[in-house]
């Protein structure tokens, strides 16, 4: 490993670490077909005025039917928004899981301004998220300039979770011994 290595590395965990899941949910992707997952982010650091701005989006992951070589590698459409997201994004692929030919599309809407702090903005969003009985929306934290990274992280850490429900759903279904 060289210097400019463990430079990309050290920069990957910082941004890591700066980015958050604050109110994780708890299912599983779809074995078949798309899945959606809805989110609000809750970004900091990208406005001179120091407020809080939220959006609320959501990531549709699908998995083809039948893979052919054109859907052999996932596929990330509007996540990143710098240079510097997609650089750490294609850090975290060269040394992750295989994630094959899953698609993940990304939909944010517009951002809100809403605030001038991040744990205020997330209180109220657990407190309205719990009043609707929401169980599938889930809250991210991270400044403006990783915003796409943070939903990328969550979409990944859903495939990773859902994959030992979806290998028993494909031995039930008589796809795997």
């Amino acid at each position: 490993m060289n210097f400019n290595e463990f430079e990309q590395e050290r920069e990957f965990r910082e941004a890591w670490d700066l980015v958050r899941i604050v109110r994780p949910v708890n299912f599983s992707l779809f074995t078949f077909g798309e899945t959606e997952l809805p989110y609000y982010l809750v970004s900091e650091g990208g406005r001179s005025d120091g407020l809080v701005a939220i959006s609320k989006g959501e990531v549709r992951i699908k998995r083809p039917t039948i893979i052919t070589p054109q859907n052999a590698s996932p596929e990330f459409r509007n996540f990143f928004e710098s240079s510097e997201e997609r650089g750490m994004a294609d850090f975290l692929l060269a040394r992750t899981a295989y994630l094959g030919n899953l698609q993940f599309d990304n939909q944010r809407g517009e951002e809100r301004i809403v605030s001038d702090s991040s744990q205020e903005v997330i209180e109220k969003l657990n407190l309205q998220l719990d009043a609707e009985e929401e169980e599938r929306v889930t809250i991210l934290s991270a400044p403006s300039h990783l915003a796409g990274f943070a939903v990328m992280k969550y979409a990944m850490d859903r495939v990773l979770e859902s994959g030992p429900h979806n290998i028993q759903e494909l031995r039930e279904r008589g796809f795997l011994p």
